[in-house]
């Protein structure tokens, strides 16, 4: 947590079978065991404690978006951990065994998304987020002027350090500092709740839409994007996002995450070693946002060595339908190099058709006292007399008419076989 974060208030936000139980927990300060969350929802509001601290990290915050670039400066970080008396570190993203740890951050599965929050009582005892200790130590919470102050907030980063206010309680959030005296009450703006009114108090809050959304998402290449790794973050959603898909060859895969910046993704180029790029997106529901858009759009040429900004806004165009390819096909010809008595060298060349692929097989059948003694660029298996010799990393990708070659050394006499290859 941010060393000059100072604790705002405490509470457990316990609901459903324990709701009673939670009830007497926040008001006598003790602290309850983990419990399953329902992370992708709040259906009613939850309540928590209120912490605060004063700006997203350098250069991203935990959803992979400078603060700069953010919607809007009225932002939120969730707890990584549910884990009440365990502040033990986990490596994140959460995997596992470890998902039953997870906490409201949901492997950043809930940036993007926005949260209101209302305002609740004051704490007039000790909150300090020591861990193994209640909340609201010494003292009571009351009710104040400010009660009922309500602000939207944008989830924009995450909370997963060793106190009781990220691990103990799975409704805490971590509030922009400037945003506290923005909160309406009455459509006017406190004001003064903090410092002086602050200390310590609870808040209640639920996600909701994006309010009063227009326009389209934002997609931003990140610091370090080149041909060969791209990073990009998409922002300005209308409901958060699940997750993301890359059209490569003809083919929609799901992205991965940036470890667990859940707003950016690593993807590939439509065809290998390019840089021309066609993504759809999947909202926090998991729904195809604008009913399966399609966004196209290049790495920029302030790019072609790397990317330097943190973020490289780019503009794109759309389409309902993605990118056709033609089917993937190849050729191979063959080549004796050398020959001596017992044994030869020989080379096939491989070549792409009309469409790039991402990888090859090529067989044939060997002769009457022939076998393969060795090969190179090549992953070679024989079964009885055929042959059959797969890419290896780096000479799979070729684009459309492109070549690479294999070689290998053999025993027996050279003959010319007839070769097959298959694409992929």
């Amino acid at each position: 947590m941010d060393p000059n974060r100072r604790p705002f208030r405490g509470l457990h936000g316990w609901r459903g079978v324990i709701g009673a139980l939670g009830a007497l927990a926040l008001l006598f300060g003790l602290q309850l065991p983990a419990h399953a969350l329902d992370v992708l929802d709040t259906p009613t509001p939850v309540t928590g404690n209120a912490t605060w601290f004063t700006a997203l990290g350098d250069p991203y915050g935990g959803c992979g978006l400078p603060q700069a670039n953010l919607d809007s400066q009225d932002f939120v970080a969730m707890n990584v951990y549910n884990t009440p008396g365990d502040y033990t570190f986990y490596p994140r993203p959460l995997t596992g065994a470890d998902l039953s740890k997870i906490g409201m951050w949901n492997n950043g599965h809930n940036c993007g998304r926005w949260v209101q929050v209302t305002i609740g009582d004051y704490c007039t005892g000790t909150n300090d987020g020591a861990p193994n200790q209640p909340f609201c130590r010494n003292g009571s919470w009351v009710a104040d002027k400010y009660n009922g102050a309500i602000l939207n907030m944008l989830v924009a980063d995450s909370c997963g350090d060793a106190n009781s206010w990220c691990r103990d309680d799975p409704y805490h959030l971590d509030l922009a500092e400037a945003s506290l005296n923005k909160f309406l009450l009455n459509g006017t703006p406190v004001g003064d709740m903090n410092p002086t009114h602050w200390n310590n108090r609870h808040i209640s809050w639920q996600f909701i839409p994006a309010p009063n959304y227009t326009g389209d998402i934002k997609i931003g290449f990140l610091a370090g994007s080149k041909v060969g790794w791209t990073a990009v973050s998409v922002s300005h959603l209308p409901n958060g996002m699940h997750s993301l898909e890359y059209n490569a060859g003809g083919k929609w895969t799901s992205a991965p995450n940036d470890g667990d910046m859940g707003q950016a993704y690593l993807i590939q180029p439509m065809v290998s070693g390019e840089t021309k790029y066609e993504i759809r997106v999947r909202d926090a529901s998991d729904n195809l946002l604008n009913n399966g858009r399609v966004y196209d759009f290049s790495l920029p040429d302030a790019c072609s060595t790397q990317c330097a900004p943190a973020y490289t806004q780019i503009a794109y165009t759309t389409s309902d339908t993605p990118t056709t390819f033609a089917p993937a096909t190849c050729t191979a010809s063959y080549l004796t190099n050398q020959s001596w008595f017992g044994g030869f060298t020989g080379t096939v060349t491989v070549t792409a058709g009309p469409s790039a692929i991402q990888g090859w097989t090529v067989k044939w059948d060997l002769s009457s006292g022939q076998t393969i003694s060795s090969g190179w660029n090549g992953t070679f298996t024989t079964s009885g007399t055929t042959v059959t010799v797969t890419n290896v990393n780096w000479n799979g990708p070729l684009k459309a008419n492109a070549s690479t070659s294999f070689g290998f050394v053999a025993n027996g006499t050279p003959s010319t076989p007839t070769l097959s290859c298959t694409a992929s």
